[in-house]
């Protein structure tokens, strides 16, 4: 378990999740200045359960925080009764793999948070971290949704402010913060960049931001069958997200420099060329 602390304050740095739809993802946002990656697969799909070998491989190669999102299918947030159970042995294994945190989350048919499986799945996961994940902005009644998940004890909530965005979000999410009252931290999710994190920073009062931080690669294929999909229709098939390490420095460094000189993951010259991009994007 993360030590308890007061997360929402104006002294703490900022601190930047990055969702890693791979272990390379992991380890671009780790050279990126990450402090913490979530890893998941198929974000095409809002994110799954990555496999045993991703959470191996990438505990093995990380230095970072490694967090696990446990989400057995895509859809909505109400499982039966063997997707609850896989949910529970996908964090069994996370703890043995030696994770420091899951992401999880759970809705009744009425769009309230499951408390009691919930907190069978807190119970199971500790001592790793847990932060209860965006089947937040499905619920139904948001505030009624924050009390129940600080009475889970988990450390922190991530939401989009149950819009789009967390720029559509945001005046839900400065409520949600001022209402944790630091039992626990609120953490925006959702179209996050180097060009809006200042205005969210300022707007929610959060301290910690989530963000994949994605650019495409080309597939190396060079035939390539036009009439088959092996995924939706429509979708692109030779090309894949994989975070950027430099899209990820831009936000750590873009995210701490209103608190003066340098970041604790900002060098000289990060701090240097952030200067001079903001000089550029002015003229």
């Amino acid at each position: 378990m993360e030590p308890s602390q007061s997360p929402n304050t104006l002294n703490a740095p900022i601190l930047i999740e990055v969702c890693a739809n791979s272990v390379e993802s992991a380890l671009a946002a780790q050279a990126g200045g990450a402090a913490r990656v979530e890893l998941c697969s198929a974000l095409l799909e809002g994110g799954l359960t990555p496999s045993p070998a991703a959470i191996e491989l990438a505990r093995e190669r990380l230095h970072l925080k490694l967090h696990v999102l446990i989400r057995p299918r895509g859809g909505d947030f109400c499982y039966d009764d063997t997707e609850f159970a896989v949910m529970k042995r996908d964090i069994a294994f996370c703890r043995h793999a030696g994770a420091d945190g899951v992401v999880i989350g759970i809705l009744t048919p009425d769009g309230s948070v499951d408390v009691a499986r919930m907190r069978e799945l807190v119970d199971a996961a500790r001592p790793m971290a847990v932060t209860f994940h965006r089947a937040f902005d499905m619920a139904a009644d948001a505030f009624h949704a924050l009390d129940e998940v600080i009475a889970l004890g988990v450390e922190r909530l991530l939401t989009s402010g149950q819009r789009g965005s967390a720029m559509e979000g945001r005046d839900l999410i400065a409520e949600l913060v001022r209402r944790s009252t630091g039992r626990l931290s609120v953490m925006p999710g959702a179209g996050i960049n180097e060009g809006n994190i200042l205005e969210l920073i300022a707007a929610t009062g959060a301290r910690e931001f989530h963000l994949s931080g994605q650019k495409k690669v080309a597939s190396r294929m060079v035939y390539r069958n036009p009439h088959v999909f092996m995924g939706v229709p429509g979708l692109p098939e030779y090309e894949t997200g994989v975070t950027d390490a430099q899209k990820i420095r831009h936000v750590v460094d873009a995210a701490n420099s209103s608190r003066g000189g340098a970041s604790q993951n900002q060098s000289p010259a990060a701090a240097r060329e952030l200067g001079e991009r903001r000089g550029n994007q002015g003229r």
